[in-house]
């Protein structure tokens, strides 16, 4: 694939803010989720609080994970996660996951037939919002079949795309459901 074009600093401090705007105005259940988001963006790109980027990056983030998954797990009993409800929630997990690898990768190649520079369908798999997994994923299927197809970058786009979308629906469920 083509080398992607160079992003400047500018670019990248406006994404935060206008994609937090668009919000505000189009999506306000969804704020609080994506302005978080939106903040650590802000936060990395500016470069005026590295300590505060550089800790919500790795050692809050691991407390964070720590925390929720303690607090998760010292609530949950065998005899509740063991059950058939579990069981269903998580198949259609899996079929949602299926379905969104294939319609990515259908995607790009529906986009192939209109475009003048081809896509790598691998790319289109890397949508989900499973970072950085499924760009992971995509990158190293990509590299077994040519060593030298690095698609991490690529597919880190959808990627993220992916994450935005699933907090703007998340947002949106929470309003609907929460009240």
């Amino acid at each position: 694939m083509k080398q992607l074009r160079e992003v400047g600093q500018a670019e990248k401090i406006v994404f935060p803010l206008m994609v937090l705007i668009l919000c505000i105005l189009l999506l306000p259940p969804a704020t609080p989720l994506i302005g978080m988001l939106m903040l650590g963006n802000l936060m990395k790109e500016s470069g005026v609080v590295d300590r505060l980027s550089d800790t919500a990056q790795n050692a809050l983030i691991n407390i964070i994970t720590i925390l929720l998954g303690l607090a998760v797990g010292s609530k949950l009993a065998a005899d509740e996660f063991l059950n058939l409800q579990t069981l269903g929630i998580l198949l259609l997990g899996l079929v949602a996951f299926s379905i969104g690898t294939l319609t990515g990768i259908l995607m790009a190649r529906l986009m192939n037939l209109v475009s003048k520079d081809p896509i790598n369908p691998l790319i289109g798999s890397a949508g989900v919002s499973a970072v950085p997994m499924a760009a992971r994923v995509a990158n190293r299927v990509g590299q077994e079949a040519n060593p030298h197809n690095v698609l991490i970058m690529h597919a880190m786009g959808p990627n993220v795309a992916g994450v935005i979308g699933s907090a703007v629906a998340a947002g949106v469920l929470l309003a609907l459901v929460g009240g």
